[in-house]
């Protein structure tokens, strides 16, 4: 193990209320810390400067972060490429690797020694090399009077210009322009993008999903929410393909993990990849939101995750197969319900009406401000009230038929191969490849109940001229569809699949059942996007850009953060407990003696196992405890959203200190709207996750390679 000896750590867990900072709306770019964020962030504790989180010229923190996957956050947490995220996170390559005969979702699973971390093909992580402010060029041939159309074209041929100039595959070097504050702005996000990666080491899902759907977006919470891999580079250190010639990646750039802990009022902050945010959203979307996408989406996985779990809870494999696919429908469906209560309870519509009344005197009051953004919020309204009919159909064909019904999510896939293989010996390649991919994660008799279940709502919620045109077989009967669909169709069954490759037979594919469905859906949704959908986008863009350009010229002395865009940002606070509703107050951090407390055998979501309860019995906690208890979870008021899953809790020397992993439940508006008041962070204690690497796994390796701050 590596370590700092810097003193006599502070490892007392404190319930004092010291003197708190108001919480700090944003997720900030980083090249912009040092101009709007700096000085605050030192006034309330920092002890680095802004070029020790971000700077081009040397490592910094930022060096550290990357994308993991393809909606995470992980960190560098040791020279030799080791990576910390989420279990959630990790959760699709665990159950990847799961077998019957090895259930590394139930059992957890480490790599005694480097040769058995498993490479995960599909599986990368991505490092931001740098950010560029590419407005000036970006917008250079947008003039003014341009339909929204014509500018879209403007920007998009600068912008392809710019990726081109600045892209290598070959070297897994990319780049990408990302619009800020509604196409106010935009930056340049070079990257560098590694392909082999392995998994080292998770805990079972009984630590890593301790408290399942039940705790989810609740606090407090005893999750063990973390995974290890590792990135592979090739003998010279650059992205490769997997390959058994590649060594351990040489970081330039890893976090210092701090034993210290923390105390009400310290100062954290986390950096990572938020996802999406829509902190600019009006009373127009927000009634859309509560009246229409929430309910649909609520309702259609509801229906369909109870039909999953059935099957789940009766066969092991079943369970395994749809393990990942049950987690990321749960997730955002239960986020959803918990969106909807938080917006109703604190009033964000009203909120949001008061600033729309603020901004429209503002504007009136000036001729040349009406006449630059008086347009900003009727160009809104008219979009929303344009798109919503055609929205609600697109939703439900989206979560009931084209995903909720996987032999058409398959019939897409297919359908794209035939299109962009018009060689038959290439096509039947690329479908086999897609199949072994589909099939090892479907469960016929699961998917023929939930087609049903599917079909009958998309039946009962959309009228007969708003389908696709396939449906028209479906409606008089769609029990039975559902069964000639499964008993016919090559997509429904394997044998079926592999034996048409064989003999393959374009025609064949091309009208299979499921394969027509699909074509039928993807045509009734470019229909949907020609007629109503792409025309108010446009409309909704110019006024979206125009309202956040007006706030930003009404509040010039306020510090702006743009909307969350899975880019990487930087997000600082206080670890704080909060008053959850009137006398109701949750403390700030959660110990292990609760996950026993909360131990239920005949509760799934709340299992322990064995070798835990044995190591708390014995208080065999190594170094890791504090006044007798090993601390599992905590909070801090940092502003997070989902992409932020995985993303490193740092103190306030920039040293690790926990992973965060969920919000919380009374502020599930966050993303529309922060509430400083109840707005947490939930994120798992790294002595908890060393404590399970070390004392529960065994698995001292990895320890020792860890730079460890006592």
């Amino acid at each position: 193990m590596k370590r700092e000896i810097l003193g006599l750590a502070a490892l007392t867990l404190s319930i004092a209320a010291p003197v708190r900072a108001a919480a700090d709306e944003g997720m900030w770019l980083l090249p912009l810390i040092e101009k709007l964020n700096i000085d605050k962030m030192k006034a309330e504790g920092l002890k680095l400067d802004a070029q020790d989180i971000y700077d081009l010229n040397r490592t910094s923190l930022k060096d550290a972060i990357v994308i993991f996957g393809g909606g995470c956050t992980g960190e560098i947490v040791s020279p030799n490429g080791l990576i910390a995220t989420n279990h959630h996170c990790g959760y699709g390559a665990i159950q990847q690797h799961s077998t019957v005969e090895h259930d590394y979702l139930k059992e957890g699973f480490w790599a005694a020694t480097p040769a058995e971390e498993l490479p995960t093909p599909g599986l990368a992580v991505t490092f931001i090399r740098e950010i560029r402010d590419v407005t000036a060029e970006v917008l250079s041939k947008v003039k003014p009077g341009m339909s929204e159309s014509q500018r879209d074209a403007a920007v998009r041929k600068a912008t392809e210009k710019i990726v081109k100039t600045h892209s290598d595959p070959d070297a897994f070097r990319f780049a990408q322009v990302v619009p800020m504050f509604g196409g106010n702005q935009y930056l340049l996000f070079l990257t560098e993008r590694f392909t082999d990666v392995r998994m080292v080491g998770a805990p079972p899902s009984s630590v890593g999903k301790f408290g399942g759907d039940t705790d989810n977006w609740m606090w407090p919470r005893h999750t063990g929410d973390f995974s290890l891999f590792r990135v592979y580079a090739s003998p010279d250190n650059k992205p490769a393909a997997y390959s058994e010639e590649n060594r351990p990646y040489r970081a330039p750039k890893h976090l210092e993990i701090s034993l210290r802990g923390y105390r009400e009022g310290d100062y954290a902050m986390i950096m990572g990849f938020p996802g999406r945010t829509n902190r600019y959203m009006t009373t127009y979307e927000i009634d859309q939101v509560l009246e229409q996408d929430n309910p649909i989406r609520i309702f259609v996985r509801g229906e369909r995750q109870k039909l999953l779990w059935e099957d789940m809870m009766a066969d092991p494999k079943v369970r395994i197969q749809y393990a990942s696919k049950y987690a990321s429908s749960s997730n955002y469906w239960k986020n959803s319900i918990g969106m909807s209560r938080g917006l109703r309870k604190l009033d964000v519509r009203g909120k949001k009406a008061a600033q729309q009344a603020e901004f429209t005197a503002w504007v009136n009051a000036d001729p040349e401000r009406v006449q630059k953004y008086g347009r900003a919020l009727p160009l809104i309204d008219s979009a929303v009230q344009q798109r919503r009919t055609a929205a609600r159909i697109q939703q439900f064909m989206n979560e009931a038929l084209r995903t909720g019904v996987e032999s058409f999510t398959l019939g897409t896939t297919v359908n794209s191969i035939l299109s962009a293989q018009k060689d038959d010996a290439k096509a039947a390649a690329a479908l086999r490849k897609a199949g072994d991919t589909f099939f090892k994660n479907y469960s016929p008799s699961t998917d023929r109940k939930v087609t049903r279940r599917m079909l009958e709502i998309f039946a009962d919620s959309i009228a007969p001229a708003d389908e696709p045109s396939f449906f028209a077989a479906v409606r008089p009967d769609p029990a039975a569809y559902a069964a000639n669909l499964s008993d016919h169709s090559l997509l429904t069954d394997t044998a079926r699949f592999y034996a048409a490759l064989e003999n393959f037979d374009r025609a064949q594919w091309t009208n299979d059942p499921a394969v027509a469905a699909a074509a039928s859906i993807a045509a009734k949704n470019r229909e949907l996007l020609t007629g109503a959908l792409t025309p108010a986008a446009r409309t909704f863009a110019e006024g979206h850009r125009l309202w956040v350009a007006g706030l930003m010229e009404m509040h010039p002395d306020r510090a702006f953060a743009p909307d969350a865009n899975f880019t990487l940002r930087l997000t600082y606070g206080q670890v704080l407990p909060y008053w959850a509703a009137d006398a109701v107050f949750y403390n700030y951090f959660t110990t292990l003696g609760g996950v026993m407390a909360k131990e239920d055998p005949s509760n799934p979501d709340f299992v322990v196992p064995q070798r835990l309860k044995e190591l708390y019995a014995a208080k065999d906690f190594g170094p890791y405890a504090v006044n007798g208890e090993v601390p599992t979870c905590f909070l801090t008021n940092n502003d997070i959203t989902g992409g932020n899953s995985g993303s490193p809790v740092l103190d306030a020397e920039g040293r690790l200190i926990g992973l965060a992993f969920d919000g919380n439940w009374e502020a599930m508006s966050g993303d529309i709207a922060f509430e400083p008041e109840v707005q947490r962070t939930i994120a798992v204690d790294i002595r908890y996750v060393l404590f399970l690497i070390d004392k529960y796994a065994g698995c001292s390796r990895l320890i020792d390679e860890m730079t460890i701050v006592r």
